[in-house]
């Protein structure tokens, strides 16, 4: 499929669990102006973002640590599946899995994910309740790209939100989720288009 200024972007985008991001970059892949294409899921587990991807008629692909002698096993397998597909970049919807070496390597510089807090501040799986717990004011969601860490990679973007007195866990992170499910698309497009210009620790899009 094409865009009025020529061939979309393939990319790839893994994900582990309700598929609300997934959804959002489908959605926006699927406007007669997107630069770019979703040409395969990827999962890690059984999850509510297979059917999500299936619905939309892409192809979706589980590669499960479990079945796999180990990690690095794993990894290999990942990145024959996904390179399967050609795409030249990779999007990481809340993919609860640590990328490894060999698929970094592969496609390195082009893997972005998001991360529902404002890095470094809180990162890892818990970094909502983390930052509630922590008493902030204001927290949100940051774009960037994945390096061998968890979530160390250099930003490509920020979107804040405030934290409510009476907030909960559940409530902070639906209202950081609606933030991310504009952001997330929005720097898709953006580095598909334009690239990412990188020294190591910073990066920006030009």
């Amino acid at each position: 499929m094409n865009s009025p200024s020529g061939p979309r972007v393939p990319i790839v985008v893994m994900a582990s669990g309700a598929g609300s991001l997934l959804a959002a970059i489908l959605e926006r892949g699927a406007a007669p102006s997107s630069p770019f294409e979703v040409v395969a899921v990827v999962v890690d587990r059984s999850c509510a973002a297979e059917q999500i991807g299936r619905d939309a008629g892409i192809p979706v692909v589980s590669c499960k640590l479990a079945d796999h002698p180990d990690r690095e096993a794993w990894d290999r397998r990942l990145l024959a599946e996904v390179s399967g597909f050609a795409p030249q970049w990779v999007v990481t919807a809340g993919f609860m899995k640590i990328l490894g070496p060999a698929f970094l390597a592969a496609y390195s510089g082009r893997v972005v994910n998001s991360h529902p807090a404002l890095l470094p501040a809180f990162p890892g799986v818990h970094g909502v309740a983390d930052a509630l717990a922590y008493g902030v004011k204001v927290t949100g969601t940051t774009v960037h790209l994945v390096d061998g860490g968890v979530d160390t990679g250099p930003i490509l973007a920020q979107g804040t939100v405030p934290v409510l007195p009476d907030d909960t866990v559940e409530s902070l992170h639906e209202r950081i989720k609606s933030t991310e499910r504009d952001l997330l698309p929005d720097v898709v497009e953006a580095v598909v288009t334009r690239g990412v210009v990188t020294d190591g620790r910073k990066a920006h899009i030009p």
